[in-house]
């Protein structure tokens, strides 16, 4: 009878090499997951992707942390996804939605346990996120993204110019914003309200403002420094 022996260092080896080549699983889990949940947030589906999405999600966690830290993870996980809807309902500049994907990248990174499947979970992440662009050519997309993308319908029933008018005689005219601007708003020149975008500059209400330039239908404006 042959007997084979496996010393302590081939098999914590075999064990590290087993962990290894299991870390592509994290890539699949986490895309997956955030592939839903950020598809939640794109298209009206009723729940059902927050729900699978979340299920991904909770999966990764709970394989790698301790019932401590996993109610830690997850948590800073899940605000990552609040400060995206936070912009997407509230800001519309797309800065709470970058620190919120950070937020995710981290938590995911750092709830792995070697860096080979943060790495991998981490990709993931960024992966399924941009993976859940395609649910827009399937799904009805929401219309939480309006403001930002810049593509509200502006009606004269609403306080609007038609939006097909020429603004170009608007050029070197002076007014002032009657919202806040990140960075869209609208302006009031010459008794008039226009939809006008600030080239990225936040400016708050009552602020005074002048045409820079007409580019197409974008009034595009500047503050004016006292």
């Amino acid at each position: 009878m042959k007997v084979t022996r496996i010393y302590g260092n081939e098999l914590l080896g075999g064990v590290r090499m087993l962990s290894l080549d299991l870390s592509w699983v994290a890539f699949i889990i986490t895309g997956l997951g955030t592939m839903f949940l950020i598809g939640e947030l794109l298209v009206n589906m009723k729940g059902i992707f927050a729900i699978v999405g979340t299920g991904f999600i909770t999966l990764y966690f709970m394989a790698y942390l301790e019932p401590a830290m996993f109610f830690l993870m997850i948590s800073l996980y899940v605000l990552g996804i609040i400060l995206i809807i936070i912009d997407g309902k509230v800001l519309n500049d797309g800065t709470l939605s970058v620190i919120g994907m950070v937020c995710m990248l981290l938590t995911v990174g750092f709830s792995a346990p070697n860096w080979v499947t943060g790495a991998y979970g981490a990709m993931g992440v960024l992966i399924g996120a941009g993976g859940s662009l395609l649910f827009l050519k399937v799904f009805p997309k929401r219309k939480m993204w309006g403001k930002i993308a810049l593509v509200d319908r502006l009606t004269s029933e609403a306080g609007y110019n038609s939006i097909n008018e020429s603004y170009h005689h608007l050029i070197g005219k002076e007014g002032v914003t009657l919202t806040p601007f990140r960075p869209v708003g609208t302006i009031l020149v010459e008794g008039k309200e226009y939809s006008a975008i600030s080239n990225g500059q936040w400016l708050e209400k009552d602020d005074k403002i002048v045409v820079d330039k007409v580019d197409g239908t974008r009034i595009l404006i500047k503050k004016v420094v006292d």
